[in-house]
């Protein structure tokens, strides 16, 4: 039987980084992966949705370029060929973790991990032994028992494969990954309507922020959003899937089910390893990545904390550090968000709904990108960034940006917000003209009504 100090189970985004950090530090490292390296995240998550994302958004520029002097007729779309894009993007950045594991010399093992005791685990038959154990098995798309089986009712992953885009969809759940998917769809000329229980889409964002979102998806993109409501009644044939809304019948070429995710331990027998799953599934870990069993740790989705693949790689590493044996220390807490939307969202830190919650007294400096110079040039003007300051000490506490390039724009915030700058001292930092990024700095001026770009307040 092998011995190894670290054996990490799972090679998605906490797993690798986890077991390439161990080995960096003169750890001998496993890794097992029971599918794909790269996990849910490169195979069937993040990054393929990213590059369909990309190309439906190329699509939407062209189709809209007239006002920038560019005339494009007969503009079609080859389905198909994006799917091959996103396949050769996964299968290049996946042979990059394969040669990145080997490269540090990590031995990989393919199969289902199952602990025969907490120091020993059996893959394919074959028993490993690790000093320390990391826990880095992920999650998987949620999908309700009452959905018929049918080709027309689809996951988040089965959708990624299909190789022709229908005609029109239900996306049943207004969340991160079926908003996501439903404005790539629409982009792309499918008919979308979106069907959530609760009161609005994408909830855990602040009211303005889901509130541009919303209404560029519905006015600019044509998707009917649906809210208040279950989707009942759901049945699928060979022609169509239909369902209920209240009293209105649906129907559509596709059913796109997004309602959540779920922790994936099956297989893993927890219990020999003097361990076992929460009531919801999940296996618990403190702010240093530990289990209650002292040698094994968990990280990312399966931990049930922030389900985000950036979140799980932090986590990846400070376990890696930790279970080497260096000065024992939490894993980050400023996690930044980011939604793939139309139009894209970032946020970090703490958001303005949340602070008035916690009846936290603070400052709201908010910046239309409207009102940017690099916005204007490029016709880029929807939605706009805000600071959320502590109003007694001035300190950044939050950020939200929803607009163009978002999703890269709020890499800025969340430095800001770990390193504790206050709303003066990011507002005073020289930032290029003309950017997108200038737009925090003119934001951070309005938290204190200093804004050189906006017309003053009226007394």
């Amino acid at each position: 039987m092998e011995t190894f100090d670290i054996v990490v189970i799972g090679a998605g985004p906490g797993g690798y980084p986890a077991a390439i950090r161990a080995a960096q530090l003169g750890a001998k490292v496993a890794i097992v992966e029971k599918e794909q390296l790269g996990g849910t995240c490169l195979n069937w998550g993040c990054i393929p949705t990213k590059a369909l994302i990309a190309a439906a958004e190329t699509f939407e520029k062209i189709k809209h370029a007239e006002a920038l002097g560019i005339s494009a007729k007969d503009v079609t779309v080859n389905y198909a060929t994006m799917i091959s894009h996103k396949d050769k993007t996964v299968g290049t950045l996946r042979n990059g973790i394969k040669q990145l594991l080997a490269g540090n010399g990590v031995k990989s093992f393919t199969g289902t991990a199952s602990f025969v005791d907490r120091n020993t685990i059996e893959v394919a038959g074959e028993k490993i032994s690790a000093k320390k154990i990391i826990i880095a098995t992920g999650s998987t798309s949620a999908m309700p028992g009452f959905l018929p089986t049918h080709e027309r009712v689809v996951e988040s992953r089965a959708f990624l494969d299909i190789k022709e885009l229908p005609k029109s969809m239900i996306v049943m759940g207004g969340g991160f990954i079926g908003c996501e998917l439903a404005c790539m769809a629409a982009m792309l000329g499918v008919k979308v309507t979106i069907v959530e229980l609760l009161e609005d889409i994408l909830l855990l964002l602040d009211a303005d922020v889901r509130r541009e979102v919303r209404t560029h998806m519905e006015k600019n993109l044509g998707i009917r959003v649906l809210t208040g409501k279950a989707l009942e009644k759901i049945s699928a044939d060979a022609n169509s899937v239909k369902g209920n809304f209240g009293d209105e019948a649906l129907s559509a070429d596709l059913l796109l089910c997004a309602v959540g995710r779920k922790p994936v331990t099956d297989g893993l027998k927890l219990e020999n390893a003097g361990l076992k799953t929460s009531e919801r599934g999940f296996i618990e870990a403190d702010d240093y990545c530990r289990t209650k069993v002292a040698n094994i740790f968990a990280i990312g989705d399966v931990t049930g904390k922030i389900q985000l693949a950036h979140y799980a790689t932090s986590q990846g590493i400070a376990a890696a550090e930790n279970a080497v044996g260096m000065k024992l220390h939490k894993h980050e807490t400023i996690v930044p968000n980011v939604i793939f939307t139309s139009p894209e969202v970032g946020t970090a830190g703490l958001g303005e709904d949340d602070a008035k919650k916690q009846n936290r007294a603070v400052k709201v400096g908010k910046f239309r990108f409207n009102g940017l110079g690099k916005g204007i040039a490029t016709a880029e003007t929807i939605g706009f960034v805000k600071w959320i300051a502590d109003a007694n000490t001035d300190q950044l506490l939050g950020a939200a940006a929803v607009g163009a390039h978002a999703t890269d724009l709020i890499a800025e915030a969340a430095v800001a917000i770990r390193n504790e700058l206050t709303a003066h001292e990011l507002g005073r930092t020289i930032h290029a003209h003309p950017t997108f990024g200038e737009i925090w700095m003119e934001a951070a001026h309005a938290v204190h009504g200093e804004c050189i770009h906006a017309p003053p307040k009226r007394k």
